[in-house]
């Protein structure tokens, strides 16, 4: 039974560009397709105007065919980019304290380029 519905947004992996659609890879083996007509509202010249192979992006799921593992998807309604990840930003002890010291140093040199006071 497939764990993916109608409806859900999921990650996916670009693998291949054809001049009718995007071809997209899953962890899990499923693999997709998003024809292109479900990657934009406007006229789609070229397809690499819009993912490049290899990127991850967002993909709505407009159907599920379980016993060949593959998906009908869509792009055209939702912000399908990644903001890419580099890593968990780490808590400091110090929190805000180094830019409160610096603000008012920051301030006085911007104030002297600028002729201020």
């Amino acid at each position: 039974m497939s764990t993916y519905k109608i409806g859900d947004i999921i990650e996916a992996k670009v693998s291949g560009l054809a001049n009718y659609g995007i071809f997209v890879g899953l962890e899990d083996g499923y693999t997709g397709l998003i024809h292109i007509s479900e990657v934009s509202s406007r006229f789609v010249k070229d397809l690499s105007d819009y993912v490049s192979l290899g990127e991850h992006i967002l993909c709505e799921v407009l159907d599920v065919y379980p016993k060949s593992s593959q998906l009908k998807l869509s792009i055209k309604n939702i912000n399908y980019k990644l903001i890419p990840h580099y890593g968990k930003i780490k808590d400091t002890e110090d929190g805000f304290k180094l830019l409160q010291m610096h603000l008012p140093v920051w301030i006085r040199e911007k104030s002297k380029e600028l002729n201020l006071k």
